[in-house]
């Protein structure tokens, strides 16, 4: 294998690292379950599918037998991830997840601090 096709499959590893990153910081973060829906279903799937093509990339530039599993892999995802954040998006839909109202900001009161707060005891 040249040093090109390395690169190359460097490259395809840190793109689909930075994807599958983005992806778990987007749910974390994102506020909104919806926002939090579009972000791993998309990003990962990206993420998954560039580490997959390195996989056969390097299968297929190294000489070894090419495997189906990482082609088995990639179509499994690529029909499950659409599928089930449609489910999701349905049941939140039907649940009326847009017309609740947001979650306060903030820590949870303790118990220590409400009684301080209230009479003094």
């Amino acid at each position: 294998m040249s040093w090109v096709f390395a690169i190359l499959l460097v490259v395809l590893l840190a793109v689909g690292s930075f994807f599958i990153l983005v992806g778990s910081f987007s749910l974390v973060k994102l506020s909104e379950f919806f926002k939090r829906l579009h972000g791993p279903t998309k990003a990962s799937t990206m993420g998954v599918g560039c580490m997959l093509l390195a996989s056969v990339g390097y299968h297929a530039l190294g000489g070894t037998d090419p495997q189906p599993r990482e082609l088995l892999v990639t179509a499994f995802l690529f029909i499950t991830a659409p599928i089930s954040a449609h489910l999701m998006a349905k049941a939140a839909l039907s649940l009326k997840m847009a017309e609740r109202p947001p979650m306060p900001d903030g820590d949870p009161v303790d118990d220590d601090t409400a009684a301080e707060d209230g009479d003094g005891k």
